[in-house]
């Protein structure tokens, strides 16, 4: 459902977000911390506070769902069971409710099943044929039966029994379809079996090693808290002196339809996934109060200027006035100083000598005018300046979050990921509470993220390997955010393997990234920094987690289409660093001009790694590039005029005074490691810019990142100094004599093994819409046969075939050595870490899920690995 009104759907946005993010915070430093009681009571209090609001607002999944959270936080509090026993239950009841609240405040459908997300925190098993993608229909018709006392001995769980004895919370389980439970204060065995209340369901959490008396089931504590005012203690539960109820094996039979505990509903957390996080996006900011009163002095400051400015008109009217007077006087004794053909009488001159004495007074008169407007007009502007710049000011800093915004919602990506590697990694995270642009932190989510999961899927060791090397079993991973002069800065740094130059080398070459001849002369940084090329990758085998066939470039593209860089320093097997500088803020920037062609562009100062002047004898040519040596190092260089393919004209202006004509303006930029020189035909001036947002039409020009107006009202384009790099690199690779003409590369062909109809029939339409020619197999074994009569260039089979699966016809075609290196990518819905395990044993490159297939991961894996 959604809430109706506007006001109470923003409110409860904000509160449910904050609810969540200090539950799932503190699940994690509980983790660590289990004895910190008073942690655990703010927990409570928590799941309390968000049972409540989602309870008024009448969003009853998101109050069940917390309510049952409470329940579960209670027993740990009791001692009756640990913490991480139940915590994946809890992440993923966490994971639930927050798409819930999602729903409740956009109206889009979460696909959420409350009723089974309610089962798992309760305790039920895991099921292969149950899930949590079963609908809301089908949970509708769907009763949970009362178990017998040999179904509850079955079913494997921990000893945390947990049911609910609360009518009006169990009523609400289900969306729309009321389970209403045995009157908690009628013992279950009292009932008549015949009766209509016999008839009704509960859900159970069910447990091992469960008392028995007799025929009766002896069900543990419960530790439900009541809804409303009269549950006395707010939630939090004391240990019930109660005796326990108990329930009437024999009676069930006769009353209650028989449900296996294997079929009781399940669902198994999943790790939240960065690359479905949609658009994130921070739709609210909260703001100190003193920021907003600040905000309200300037704005009155503003109204005081605007008034004085208003003042200003009628000065300007007074001389206009002034003006028109003079004219008219003029006017009307034009004729006095025409009439030079006559004697001047002693009327003319009298008039003549009024005439001056006029002008004199006004004369006068307009210079104490002039003088006083310009003395205010100097007023007015200082004062409109200083305003309009703390106004610009406190408005940035409304916008700007701590880095800590998007740092806490790494560590459960840290804490899912290692679980499921058997990993041990410790986050570290430093400088949250710098501050940067609300934009940049929407940006930098993905990318952060997809870094994290990179260095732990990549870069981390096993607890085995680590020790092994002298290493402590358990990696660290530091997340560091700090500020200078004029960049926010991110750091992502691990202690694992690092990088390995020389694999990096080899792959370059192979992938064609770079040429060999290139590849000579670059130092180890520059060869590192080729992880970021499209297309890269050293690991042989792709996985769902470091990016699903996504590389660093992508990463990288983000970054600088935040008007940042990224760099890389590693360590082979001391750990790797990633470094991300960006600006303050996306709305201004600091730029030099300069002219080209007769008219000013605008380069990012933060890019600029100095100025120079040039004689032309100084430039020499190296492999076909123009070269100027720069500190003792060669520096490549190109008119800037060529590089943004602006047609040739002679220079608007002159040489700048005192400098020889000779001598050619030169500005070096520095992007990462990379340097390139840009000849110009004059630097005009640094200043402060506004961006200007540019047209959908515009949105993406290749060299340019914005525009801007200045002073003088010309419109001018600002540049993107990482663009700029790419097309020198580009150039020279086009100035480059080639001994052959190229001729159209033939398709490439893709043996594709699948028995299911509908799928092939799909995969295939996709691999030809790729540009890829597609030969197919229904099954292992007649795949084989079709690879032994012709050339292959990649396979993608399922796993399960009839005749030969696809695990089988991996081995058997890496049993032949000629097919040692064909990339070969299993495509299926087994999705398992140990299916994981056993495609890559088999010799797969790549292992792609059916639940989670999307056609841009296999075509970007098929384009990595052919």
């Amino acid at each position: 459902m959604m809430i109706d009104d506007d006001e109470l759907r923003s409110i409860f946005k904000t509160a449910s977000e904050e609810h969540l993010q200090h539950l799932e915070a503190g699940l994690l430093y509980l983790e660590e911390h289990p004895s910190d009681r008073t942690r655990l009571e703010d927990l409570l209090r928590e799941a309390h506070s968000l049972k409540g609001d989602a309870n008024m607002l009448g969003v009853r999944d998101v109050g069940t769902l917390a309510h049952q959270i409470e329940n579960v936080l209670g027993t740990v509090k009791r001692g009756n069971i640990r913490l991480a026993a139940v915590s994946d239950r809890l992440y993923y009841g966490l994971d639930a409710i927050r798409k819930l609240v999602h729903e409740s405040v956009t109206g889009e459908p979460a696909d959420i099943n409350a009723f089974h997300v309610l089962a798992h925190l309760m305790g039920a098993p895991e099921s292969d044929s149950s899930s949590s993608a079963v609908s809301a229909d089908q949970s509708a018709s769907t009763t949970l039966a009362l178990p017998t006392a040999t179904d509850l001995q079955e079913i494997p769980t921990d000893t945390s029994l947990v049911a609910s004895n609360s009518a009006r919370d169990t009523a609400e389980v289900v969306n729309g379809h009321l389970i209403q439970p045995v009157d908690a204060e009628t013992p279950p065995d009292t009932k008549d079996a015949n009766s209509a209340d016999s008839a009704t369901t509960i859900p159970l959490i069910a447990t091992e090693g469960l008392p028995h008396e007799g025929s009766h089931v002896v069900i543990g504590e419960f530790v439900t808290a009541d809804l409303g005012e009269n549950s006395g203690d707010n939630g939090y539960h004391l240990p019930s002196t109660q005796e326990p109820p108990t329930l009437n094996s024999t009676a069930t039979p006769a009353a209650l339809p028989q449900t296996p505990a294997t079929n009781l509903p399940s669902a198994a957390p999943a790790i939240a996934d960065a690359n479905n996080s949609g658009g994130y996006k921070i739709e609210t900011i909260r703001v100190e109060t003193q920021k907003l009163d600040a905000l309200m002095i300037q704005t009155g400051e503003l109204t005081v200027t605007k008034i004085r400015v208003a003042h200003r008109l009628s000065e300007i009217e007074a001389i206009a006035s002034l003006w028109e007077e003079w004219s008219r006087d003029t006017f009307v004794n034009r004729f006095v100083f025409s009439s030079s053909d006559r004697p001047a009488t002693q009327r003319d001159l009298k008039q003549l000598q009024t005439f001056y004495q006029r002008t004199e007074e006004r004369l006068d008169r307009l210079g104490l005018l002039i003088n006083r407007l310009k003395s205010d007009a100097y007023e007015d502007n200082a004062r409109l300046d200083i305003v309009a710049s703390e106004l610009e000011e406190g408005v940035r800093t409304l916008r700007l979050l701590p880095l800590s915004t998007i740092f806490q919602l790494l560590p459960r990506i840290v804490r899912d990921l290692a679980k499921q590697q058997g990993k041990e990694v410790n986050l570290i995270i430093e400088g949250g509470e710098t501050r940067a642009d609300k934009r940049i932190l929407e940006e930098m989510k993905d990318p952060l993220m997809h870094m994290v999961r990179n260095a732990i899927d990549h870069g981390i060791e096993s607890p085995a390997e680590r020790e092994k090397l002298a290493k402590s079993r358990q990696a660290t991973i530091r997340l560091k955010g700090y500020q200078t002069a004029t960049n926010i800065v991110i750091e992502i740094s691990d202690d694992g393997r690092g990088l390995d130059v020389e694999s990096i080398r080899q792959t370059a070459l192979k992938r064609e990234v770079i040429r060999e001849a290139d590849l000579a002369v670059m130092t180890p940084s520059q060869i590192q920094a080729l992880i970021f090329s499209p297309g890269f990758s050293t690991r042989n085998f792709v996985t769902e987690i470091s990016g699903r066939g996504v590389g660093l470039d992508v990463v990288r593209t983000n970054v600088e289409r935040l008007k940042g860089t990224i760099q890389v320093e590693s360590q082979l097997g001391r750990g790797c660093t990633f470094r991300i500088q960006m600006g303050t803020t996306l709305a201004t920037a600091h730029v030099l001009i300069v002219e080209v062609q007769g008219r000013p562009y605008a380069i990012p100062v933060e890019a600029v790694h100095t100025t120079l002047l040039v004689q032309p004898h100084e430039i020499f040519a190296i492999e076909g590039r123009e070269t100027v040596i720069l500190a003792d190092q060669p520096v490549s260089i190109v008119k800037l005029a060529d590089l943004l393919e602006l047609k040739s004209s002679p220079p608007s202006r002159p040489a700048q005074p005192g400098f020889s004509s000779k001598l050619l303006p030169c500005i070096i930029l520095k992007v990462g490691s990379d340097r390139v020189g840009l000849l110009v035909e004059a630097l005009l001036d640094e200043q402060d810019v506004v961006l200007k947002p540019q047209s959908k039409l515009l949105k993406r020009v290749r060299n340019v990142a914005g525009a801007t107006i200045l002073g003088t009202g010309e419109v001018c384009m600002v540049l993107n100094p990482q663009d700029l790099l790419k097309s020198v690199r580009q150039r020279a690779t086009t100035l480059v004599p080639k001994a052959f003409a190229e001729v159209q590369a033939p398709k490439q062909v893709v043996l594709l093994v699948e028995d299911s109809i509908t799928i092939r029939t799909q995969e295939k339409r996709i691999l030809e819409s790729a540009g890829y020619e597609v030969v197919t197999a229904v099954d292992g074994l007649d795949g084989f046969n079709k690879l032994r009569n012709r050339e292959f260039d990649a396979v993608i089979s399922d796993v399960q075939m009839p005749n030969l699966d696809g695990l089988g016809l991996t081995a058997k075609i890496r049993q032949h050595k000629e097919y040692s290196e064909l990339p070969i990518i299993l495509v299926t819905s087994l999705a398992t870490d140990e299916d994981k395990r056993r495609g890559a044993e088999a010799g797969a490159n790549a292992y792609i899920t059916k639940g989670t297939f999307d056609q841009k991961v296999l075509l970007d894996t098929l384009r990595r690995l052919v």
